[in-house]
Order: C-alpha cells, then structure tokens, then sequence
C-alpha cells in the first residue's frame, strides 16, 4: 500500500513539474509574441503612410515591394529545413534578432529628394526583416502545440494571441501618443526593432527540450485540404494586407494618427475576442468557424470597391482586421491531422504555400489597380474568400475528424 502510494506521489510529483514548466513556457512564449506584435504591428501601422508620404510609393510600386517581401515566406522552409536540428526557442530568438535589427533600418533609408534609388533601398531592408519575421511565423504555434494540455488546444492558441494582441496595442497606443509630440516615424522604427530584441531574450526562457524531433518536410497527400486552405488564405489576405490600409491613404487621405487609432481598436477587439474564439473551435470545430470567417470576407471586400465613404471604411478596415482571428482555426486543425512530431514541418509547409500565392498577389493587384482600378483589385480578394468558403466545407465535421496515426518513418 505504501509502495503503491509511494509511487502515486512521485507521478504526480513529476506531473506536476511538467506542468509548471509547460505554464512557465507559455509564459514566457507569451512574452516573445507580445514583443513580435509590438514590433510587426507598428510596422504595419506606420507602413501605408510611411511609404506614400515619405518615399512616394507608387500602387505599382507597392505590389513589387511586397511581391519581394512575400517571397520570404517561400525561402522559409528550406531555410528552416537547414537549421532544423536546433531547438525552436533557439531559431525563433535568431530571427527575431534578424527581425527587429532589419527593421530599425527603416530609419536609414534615403528620401527621394536625395536623388538616392530610395526603392531599391526599401526592398533591400524589407527582404532582410521580412526572413526573420516569416521563419518565426511558424514557431510560436508549434511551440504552443507541445506545450498546450490535451483539448486545451484552442484556449492556448486564442491566450497566445491575446498576448500579442497586448502587445501591439501597447506599441500603437504609444506611438498614437507620440504623434501628438510631433515625432518623426523613422525612430519609431528603432524603437519597434529594439523591443523585438527584448522579445528574442524572453524566447530563449522557453523550455528547449518539450518538441519532439521530426522530419524537416512533410507534404502528405492526406493534408490536401489544409494545404488548399492555406494557398487561398495568403491569396485574400495579402490584398487586406498590401491594399487596403493603402487604398485608405492614398484615395481617402487617412492621416497617420487614425491609422494608428484604427489599429489600436483592431488589436484591443483582437485581445478580447482571441481566446473566445478558441473556446468557440474547441467546442464547434473548424469547419463552421472557417466558413462564417470567409463568407464576412466576402462582404468586406465588397465594401473596399463599392462603398466610397471613408468613415463607413475605416469601420470596414477595423471589423476585417478583427475577423483575421478566426483563421486560428487553420492551426487547431493541424492538431487533428497531424502527429506532434509534424507539427511544425506541416505549419512551414502552409506557411510555404500561403506565400505562393501572397507572392503574386501583390504583383497582380498592383498591376489591375494601375491598368484598370482598384475596385477590381478588390474583388479578385472577394472572388479568393468566396472559393475559400467552398473549400471550407469540404473540411470534415468535428466528429469526423480521423485519429492521428504515427507518423511514417519517411517523411514524404
């Protein structure tokens, strides 16, 4: 009986570690996403006024340099495939040094009056952080997949975004602040890539030894459908990403001080709704959620090409930005289809082919916005969200979901 008791205390003894560890991990994950927000919303909230009122960047213009940009999603793999052997917190403190650093050149490039190429310049520096940022955009997920308790998976998933929806609003929040003091946006950009250091520290403090090693590439016929939802994912989102906030500067004049404001609303919605949302998929499942998350696209879209109020725009602008949480359901279901040690060469795999189509995007919608208007750029993006929503419903209902099998030996 003591024996057997005896034992009891020691198993739960050992349980016990393993979940303050888990618990301490998420923090301090928690912590490197906030950061990572911090920095990579300020970006977006400055960039659309930053490139149209400081360097003149053209619509043109604007589909190349986030043709480039994008692109890095695609050398991510293969370049997590080469320093797979390391452990994640490692490589995700790596590249959100690269990240931050890359970015606070912002500050330096030159202005256009200088007689300077200032695009060449601004290709050049984007490409650099923009490796950093795409190799981390797989890893806090993965990292959170090993650490989350069994069917907890959604309520981590929906804590971690919270955090970094904490963590940008206080970045935009500051810099909202700081336009009232007339500074300058270059050292804004200084400040963004600093912070985004302070987070490759907090990423070292993640547990290293949680993640189970795995192949460095998985493309199984089996995750078609993730996959497919993922190709359309990065085809809708890049025209969000690389036109909307522009089609409000450019077209409507939208000063920096709403832009920021607008983005402040957007991450404190995001910070509430997050980990709601996640309750919502655990309970519900995927399919439901996806279909509801792109038939709203639809509508959205609609409303960038047809509506030519800019009040009624800004409320679009916020209300899209809020409904991006719901993509989380995209990761949840790697959770069903894949065994942990595919966790992450599945999410790179999708992160790959969410950049396919994030790479011509940009270049299309630029070059329909030049030749035609951008009301037609905007439709190709709610053409892609009425697709994804035929997609989504192939998707199986949660009590369909097969059980996940070991993974082969051979990675395919």
């Amino acid at each position: 009986m003591n024996s057997t008791s005896s034992v009891v205390e020691v198993s739960g003894e050992v349980a016990g570690r393993l979940d303050a560890r888990r618990r301490r991990g998420m923090l301090f994950l928690g912590l490197a996403v906030a950061a990572a927000s911090f920095t990579i919303m300020l970006q977006i909230g400055l960039n659309d006024n930053f490139l149209v009122q400081e360097l003149g960047v053209t619509p043109a213009q604007k589909g190349v340099l986030e043709a480039f940009r994008e692109s890095c999603g695609i050398w991510a793999l293969g370049l997590l495939a080469l320093i797979a052997g390391l452990a994640e917190p490692l490589i995700g403190a790596l590249m959100l040094v690269l990240f931050g650093a890359g970015l606070a050149c912002y500050a330096g490039i030159p202005r256009p009056e200088t007689g300077a190429d200032t695009f060449f310049w601004l290709v050049l520096v984007s490409v650099i952080w923009s490796q950093g940022l795409h190799i981390w955009m797989p890893l806090p997920n993965s990292m959170m997949l090993s650490l989350a308790e069994p069917g907890h998976t959604g309520r981590r998933l929906g804590q971690l975004q919270a955090a970094g929806a904490i963590g940008s609003a206080i970045g935009l929040s500051g810099a909202f602040a700081l336009t009232f003091l007339k500074v300058p946006m270059r050292p804004m950009y200084v400040a963004a890539g600093a912070v985004c250091v302070l987070g490759a520290i907090a990423c070292l403090a993640v547990p290293r030894d949680i993640k189970t090693p795995g192949p460095r590439f998985v493309l199984r016929k089996a995750y078609w459908r993730y996959y497919m939802l993922s190709f359309l994912e990065g085809w809708r989102k890049q025209i969000a990403i690389a036109f909307a906030g522009y089609l409000l500067v450019s077209k409507y004049h939208t000063p920096l001080r709403v832009m920021l404001a607008l983005w402040v609303g957007v991450q404190v919605a995001s910070w509430w709704a997050s980990p709601r949302v996640g309750r919502i998929i655990d309970r519900i499942g995927e399919r439901p959620v996806l279909m509801f998350y792109y038939a709203t696209l639809v509508v959205f879209f609609c409303g960038y090409a047809f509506i030519p109020n800019k009040y009624v725009l800004w409320g679009v602008f916020v209300l899209d930005n809020i409904f991006f949480v719901m993509a989380m359901a995209l990761t949840t279901y790697v959770r069903h289809i894949a065994p942990p040690s595919e966790h992450t060469p599945t999410l790179s795999m999708g992160v790959a082919m969410n950049h396919v189509a994030a790479v011509a995007m940009p270049l299309v919608g630029g070059y329909v916005w030049k030749c035609f208007d951008y009301r037609w750029t905007f439709a190709i993006g709610a053409a892609a969200a009425a697709v994804s929503i035929f997609a989504a419903s192939r998707l199986p209902q949660r009590g369909e979901l097969l059980a996940v099998v070991p993974a082969s030996p051979a990675a395919e």
